[in-house]
């Protein structure tokens, strides 16, 4: 079940994610590799990587803890792929815009708050664990040094929520 946990962001306070459909030649990663089975190889003595001709693969989201255990970093998005010969048709989960503040703030709020809290409570546990506050610098056109700070918890979650 570990591979759909990312559907409870359905329900949750964050904007919707959406489902980004691909159909052609195998160009999807599942995540890292085009889709792939493993086969013995007596003469390598081991098992050896060879493309799918048919198959399915169900792709949990991908990520991983940095620093310590509430410091998640977004990996790949969720993806359902099945591929028939050299052909796909895959499925890619992710919300419009800043997928991979989404995902993190979305992996703060479901892994690293109390459950026993209400929503609300659980979002500024969220923003105490990782603020999300990114600072970007940039020349305005007078060439004057313009800094920008933007806070990616108001830009993933629902307006009710902000």
């Amino acid at each position: 079940m570990y591979k759909f946990k990312f559907l409870k962001a359905l329900f949750s306070p964050f904007k919707l994610i959406y489902p980004k459909f691909y159909m052609g030649k195998i160009a999807v990663g599942t995540p890292y590799f085009y889709p792939r089975r493993w086969v013995i190889d007596k003469g390598a003595n081991g098992r050896t990587a060879v493309p799918k001709k048919i198959g399915f693969d169900f792709v949990g989201l991908g990520w991983k803890t940095k620093w310590c255990e509430t410091d998640f970093r977004y990996e790949w998005s969720p993806v359902w792929s099945f591929v028939f010969f050299k052909w796909q048709i895959a499925v890619i989960w992710n919300p419009k815009k800043n997928k991979d503040h989404y995902w993190e703030c979305w992996l703060i709020y479901h892994y690293a708050t109390d459950k026993n809290k209400t929503v609300r409570e659980r979002i500024k546990q969220a923003r105490k664990i990782n603020s999300q506050k990114w600072t970007s610098s940039y020349l305005d056109k007078k060439g004057e040094k313009v800094e920008e700070e933007v806070c990616y918890w108001d830009k993933v979650l629902k307006s009710k929520y902000v």
